[in-house]
């Protein structure tokens, strides 16, 4: 009998912890794949925390935008940086001196700081030393960083996938992350427009 309540205790108990991460990831509509070179990273945005931030990520991904992208700044242990569609496309307008300094045609936007915490899988927005810089550029990160804590944006999470952002090839400590022939990001699409 004790056995029992036990099994059912955890059951309810797992059903709390599984909850909200399943909830964004079964929206397709706010659920962005990026397809890397060894397949598909899923991402959860999270207009709940940043409507603004995740209306022009989704925006730019619809445009084809992110498509061919560099991973321009990876620090091992830290994160993986991409999204300059100015200077960071691969395919066409590849600028190795300029990467990391563009954005995108459309505004930049106001800061959307939140309570939430940097952690392995989180996706926040780049930016300068301005809080209300941000345009297109994000990371994933690899590992938690408390410093980062409310004074970036947060605008999704890595559900599935990680251990593709884990394989991105990593940059030079020395030069701050600046990756030599970086990988990219093949494709990027919202699970709601389809394949």
């Amino acid at each position: 009998m004790q056995l029992k309540k036990l099994a059912a205790f955890l059951v309810v108990l797992a059903g709390l912890f599984a909850g909200p991460a399943t909830a964004f990831a079964a929206d397709p509509e706010n659920t962005m794949i990026i397809t890397l070179k060894d397949g598909d990273v899923t991402v959860a945005l999270r207009p709940d925390l940043a409507p603004k931030h995740v209306a022009q990520i989704k925006k730019l991904v619809r445009e084809g935008a992110y498509d061919n992208v560099v991973f321009h700044r990876v620090i091992n242990g830290f994160m993986a940086q991409t999204g300059d569609v100015q200077y960071g496309n691969a395919k066409k307008g590849f600028n190795a001196s300029a990467v990391g300094t563009g954005g995108s045609e459309l505004p930049n936007l106001p800061a959307e700081f939140s309570k939430e915490h940097f952690v392995r899988g989180v996706v926040g927005m780049a930016r300068s030393q301005n809080p209300d810089s941000a345009n297109s550029q994000f990371f994933i990160m690899f590992g938690p960083a408390p410093s980062l804590d409310g004074k970036y944006t947060i605008v999704g999470n890595v559900e599935k996938g990680m251990e593709l952002v884990d394989n991105i090839k990593k940059g030079d400590d020395a030069r701050n992350g600046a990756v030599d022939d970086p990988d990219r990001m093949v494709k990027v699409r919202i699970a709601a427009d389809g394949k």
